[in-house]
C-alpha cells in the first residue's frame, strides 16, 4: 500500500485574471483560503481548470509558488506538470517539487499523443525524475489518448506514482482498474457526476470543479462516501447534479469562472481562445444556482 496524498474532495482551482489578461494573484489568494476555510482536501493549482495551457513558464511556475505559500501547508498542494513533451514535464516537476510541491498531477501526452508503451516511458521518466508523489491525469475526451487499466498496472508498479485521476468517464474501466490495481493505486473521479460510482468501487475522492464554488458540499459528499454513507450522499450529490452539469454547459473553466463571478467573486474571464459563454448559457447557469440557493 502507498501513502495517500489526500482523501475527499481536492479542488481544481481556477486561475483568476485581471481586465488586462494578467493573473490576479489577490483573487486566487481568496479563493485559495475559501476554500481551506470550507472543507477543501486540496489545492490542484495550474491544471486544466486553471488554465495552465495558456500560462508563460514563468506564470505557471509563480503561481505554483503563490499557491505554495499561501496555502502553507493547511493542506496538501497538487501542481500540475503534465506536457506532451516528456523533458518539458520533467524539468517543470522538478520545479514544482524544489519549490514545496506536495504532489504533481501528470496529464497524458495530447495532440502528438503515444501509444501505451510510450505512457509507460512518459511517466516513467516524470516518475523518476522527481522524490514526490504523482497522480496521473486521465481525460481522453482533451487528450486523444486512454491510459489503459493494463497500462495503470504497470504504471502502479513505480514507487512515486500513487493514483489516477479518471476522467474518462467510463465506470467499467474504473472498475476495471480498482481490480487490477488495489491498493498500489489511489482512485479520484475526474468528474463532479460521478463522485458516487467512483468512491463506491474504492476511490478516494474527487478532483473537483465544482468545489470551486461549494467546496464544503463536495468536501461533504466524498466524506460521507468514505464513511460508507452512500444514502445521505445521493441525496446531497443529487440536489447540486443539476449545477454540476451546468458547470460543463461550455468548455472547462467558462462555466464555472461565470459563475464564480455571478457569486461576486470577480475572477475575470478566461484567455483566448476560450470565450464567455452565450447569454442563454448564463441564463441557465444562473437559474441552477438559484435553485439551490447559491444566488438569490
Amino acid at each position: 500500500m502507498k501513502n495517500t496524498i489526500f482523501t475527499g474532495a481536492g479542488v481544481a482551482i481556477v486561475t483568476p485574471m485581471n481586465e488586462d489578461g494578467s493573473i490576479n494573484f489577490e483573487k486566487l489568494g481568496e479563493l485559495i483560503d475559501f476554500n481551506i476555510d470550507n472543507g477543501t482536501d486540496a489545492i490542484i493549482i495550474c491544471g486544466t481548470t486553471g488554465e495552465s495551457s495558456t500560462m508563460t513558464d514563468e506564470e505557471h511556475v509563480e503561481c505554483i509558488r503563490y499557491a505554495i505559500e499561501k496555502t502553507n501547508h493547511r493542506v496538501p498542494v497538487i501542481a500540475g506538470t503534465g506536457s506532451n513533451h516528456t523533458e518539458y514535464a520533467v524539468n517543470l516537476s522538478k520545479e514544482a517539487e524544489a519549490l514545496g510541491a506536495d504532489g504533481l498531477l501528470c496529464v497524458t501526452p495530447y495532440y502528438n499523443k503515444t501509444s501505451q508503451a510510450g505512457l509507460i516511458a512518459h511517466f516513467t521518466a516524470i516518475a523518476n525524475a522527481v522524490k514526490i508523489p504523482v497522480i496521473l491525469y486521465n481525460v481522453p475526451s482533451r487528450t486523444g489518448v486512454n491510459i489503459l487499466p493494463e497500462t495503470l498496472k504497470k504504471l502502479s508498479e513505480v514507487e512515486n506514482i500513487v493514483a489516477v485521476k479518471e476522467a474518462s468517464g467510463n465506470i467499467s474501466q474504473v472498475a476495471k482498474i480498482a481490480a487490477l490495481c488495489g491498493d498500489d493505486l489511489d482512485i479520484y473521479s475526474g468528474n463532479d457526476d460521478q463522485i458516487l460510482p467512483v468512491m463506491a468501487l474504492g476511490g478516494k475522492g474527487v478532483i473537483s470543479v465544482l468545489s470551486n464554488c461549494m467546496p464544503f458540499e463536495t468536501h461533504e459528499i466524498a466524506a460521507l462516501c468514505l464513511d460508507n454513507k452512500y444514502d445521505e450522499a445521493r441525496e446531497k450529490a443529487n440536489r447540486l447534479l443539476e449545477f454540476a452539469n451546468a458547470l460543463f454547459c461550455d468548455v472547462n473553466p467558462i462555466p464555472v469562472k461565470e459563475a464564480l463571478n455571478i457569486m461576486g467573486f470577480g475572477v475575470g474571464e478566461c484567455r483566448l481562445p476560450l470565450i464567455r459563454m452565450s447569454e442563454d448559457k448564463i441564463a441557465s447557469l444562473t437559474e441552477s444556482m438559484k435553485k439551490i440557493g447559491l444566488v438569490k
